[in-house]
């Protein structure tokens, strides 16, 4: 049976039919084949249970709050201030990408949109200062990867809801990774500069009353990440009213600085519904398929198999990881997430391991997935942001950052309290 669920996922992938309806369509076969119940009627309850979580009804607000950054122009501002701060050092305006993304991360919780944004603001400078512009461009696909790992992360939101999981616990456990891979993202470029300086392009210089005058820019953003976090942190909103919370602060910024208008408001209002639509419809698939998995036993099989393999527990999370860094080639990651998560964490937790931990691993696993091809989702942003050019160009820029995501994955499994100190701290 595990076979065969493995089998006809892989099938219908190759099909090139959309990864919500593969979700569907393996549950309607499995439920058909399996089972002599008429589970299928459940199909309703679990949409209307998907689309009316609590949880979940905040992933429309956090999409709306990056459409609306995305689509104001904000983006150029926090770009400008961290050039003048960042771009002094070996790779330039590279280190500009990176901590912009960080930034934006910050406020958006989306890859993609971090990635738009910075992309939209930094490709007209590559040739404007002679940078490579392979590794300017993988800097800024690895930068948007920074989206979903760094608070209020998307992805966070559904990890929480599928494992029920503490969402302030895992923004927690989430901050000390984001900002260690914001820095070896850097690191990455001081050394490839270091050992190739063309590579580099110029450096800017600005004087330090230009710095301190440029931080007006940064102000904003990060308002509405003590805004949204912040509320998340102290206990006194939850995760949707917090996002909620940051969309009327993102307007409010947005009409302060004279960039509100009906047809900006449109465009991110048109934005969040197809992402979300897409979102929804990902998800709704994989709790379906996961409850006809559970019916019909594929997960109690799949628990079983585990644990009659009889191996040591680092030697079955190293499967795991290999399992997310292979499959994260082939599947986008947002189903990838959904799809994996409830089957593999019941495994990690029997395993001995921590569910929040393991959240923030899965996460930089699919950030890894993102620019990696052949369906890196980063990759496809980034290239489709340029004029002209192949997109092998932006797939080896990438590949340096690919390396570092690896290392701070190594390094998240050698010391587990680089997510687990914060929460394990503040929450006494």
């Amino acid at each position: 049976m595990i076979a065969n669920v493995a089998l006809g996922l892989l099938v219908l992938l190759a099909l090139s039919i959309p990864v919500a309806a593969v979700l569907g369509l393996l549950g309607v076969a499995l439920a058909e084949a399996y089972s002599p119940f008429p589970i299928l009627q459940g199909i309703g309850q679990i949409a209307w249970n998907a689309g009316n979580d609590p949880l979940l009804v905040s992933i429309p607000f956090f999409v709306l709050l990056g459409e609306l950054l995305l689509r104001s122009g904000i983006g150029e501002g926090m770009y400008g201030a961290m050039a003048k701060w960042l771009s002094w050092l070996p790779g330039g305006l590279m280190h500009s990408n990176i901590g912009t993304s960080a930034a934006f991360s910050a406020t958006s919780g989306s890859s993609v949109a971090t990635a738009a944004t910075v992309g939209t603001v930094a490709i007209p400078q590559i040739r404007k200062y002679g940078y490579n512009e392979k590794l300017f461009l993988g800097s800024i696909a690895a930068g948007g990867t920074l989206g979903i790992l760094i608070p209020p992360s998307i992805n966070l939101v559904i990890y929480g809801a599928l494992t029920n999981s503490s969402i302030p616990a895992l923004y927690l456990a989430a901050l000390v990774p984001g900002i260690l891979l914001a820095a070896m993202f850097s690191l990455t470029i001081l050394i490839v500069c270091a050992v190739k300086p063309s590579l580099g392009g110029a450096r800017l210089h600005a004087t330090w009353r230009e710095r301190f005058a440029a931080l007006k820019d940064l102000v904003f953003p990060l308002g509405i990440f003590l805004l949204v976090v912040g509320f998340i942190y102290a206990g006194l909103a939850t995760p949707t009213e917090a996002a909620a919370l940051g969309v009327t602060g993102a307007m409010l910024i947005i009409a302060l600085t004279g960039r509100l208008s009906w047809a900006m408001l449109k465009q991110a209002l048109m934005g969040t519904i197809l992402t979300t639509g897409m979102m929804l419809a990902i998800i709704i698939g994989a709790y379906f398929l996961n409850f006809i998995m559970g019916s019909i036993g594929v997960t109690r099989a799949v628990a079983s198999f585990v644990q009659n393999m009889d191996v040591a527990p680092e030697v079955m999370l190293l499967f795991i990881i290999l399992f997310y860094l292979v499959v994260g080639l082939f599947m986008e990651t947002l189903s990838l997430m959904v799809a994996s998560v409830p089957i593999v964490t019941p495994i990690v937790i029997a395993l001995g391991y921590d569910p929040i931990w393991f959240g923030i691993l899965v996460v930089l696993l699919i950030e890894t997935a993102l620019i990696t091809p052949p369906v890196g989702l980063n990759l496809f942003v980034v290239q489709g942001l340029r004029k002209s050019g192949p997109m092998s160009d932006v797939i080896i820029g990438a590949l340096p950052f690919v390396a570092a995501l690896l290392v701070v994955i190594g390094l998240m499994v050698a010391f587990p309290d680089l997510a687990l100190f914060l929460p394990r701290v503040l929450s006494g």
